[in-house]
């Protein structure tokens, strides 16, 4: 069997990670499987909900990626995994998991996942998406409030706070690692098609 591919797509929160990723696999043609990195948050479920409500979601160390790389390392073994599943209205995991089995092609998409070297290692293509501020903030709102049912006070409060000064510290050098950076998301269909074809000749 050929070898599996792991893409990885980083961005800021909003930049269209999930389009983009969606895109790749669809253009690719082949069987395609996508780890969050979002699922990956340390498991805090020891705290109570106001704890958990102070927690910076937004730093590298709130992710579990010990535990992410093992999940990888199985997967590009063609091993299927136990994903945790997070339940973002109650900011925690919930006690059943979602079995992931191996694909061709893997897409790890999440904000943080250039920042640690044993995740950039096991990586064979880095993207990272680079969307404006202003679009990724109301892409935020609308997913938040809608989605995961919080007040527009909470988000921006959340957005200052937090969110973009870490994207500040973090995510935003983290572009240097990529191998390849697409303005607008989703919607560069010439940086997307270029993209792909390079994919496409690295997997065959």
């Amino acid at each position: 069997m050929k070898d599996r591919i792991i893409i990885g797509v980083a961005g800021g929160t909003g930049s269209g990670k999930t389009t983009i990723a969606n895109r790749i696999g669809e253009a690719l043609h082949e069987e395609m499987v996508m780890i969050p990195q979002d699922f990956y948050y340390k498991n805090m479920n020891h705290l109570e909900f106001q704890e958990r409500e102070k927690i910076n979601y937004d730093h590298p160390d709130s992710f579990d990626n010990k535990l992410l790389v093992e999940h990888l390392k199985e997967l590009k073994l063609g091993k299927a995994i136990q994903s945790p599943i997070y339940d973002f209205k109650q900011h925690m995991r919930i006690e059943d998991t979602k079995r992931i089995d191996p694909a061709p092609v893997i897409i790890l998409e999440g904000i943080l996942i250039f920042v640690d070297p044993d995740l950039r290692k096991m990586m064979d293509f880095k993207i990272f998406v680079d969307t404006p501020s202003d679009i990724r903030l109301i892409r935020r709102i609308r997913r938040d409030m809608v989605e995961r049912e919080r007040s527009l006070d909470s988000v921006i409060n959340q957005y200052i706070e937090t969110v973009r000064p870490m994207h500040i510290e973090f995510v935003e050098h983290s572009k240097k690692y990529a191998d390849i950076i697409i303005p607008e998301g989703g919607y560069n269909e010439k940086a997307i098609d270029m993209m792909t074809r390079y994919l496409k000749s690295k997997i065959n």
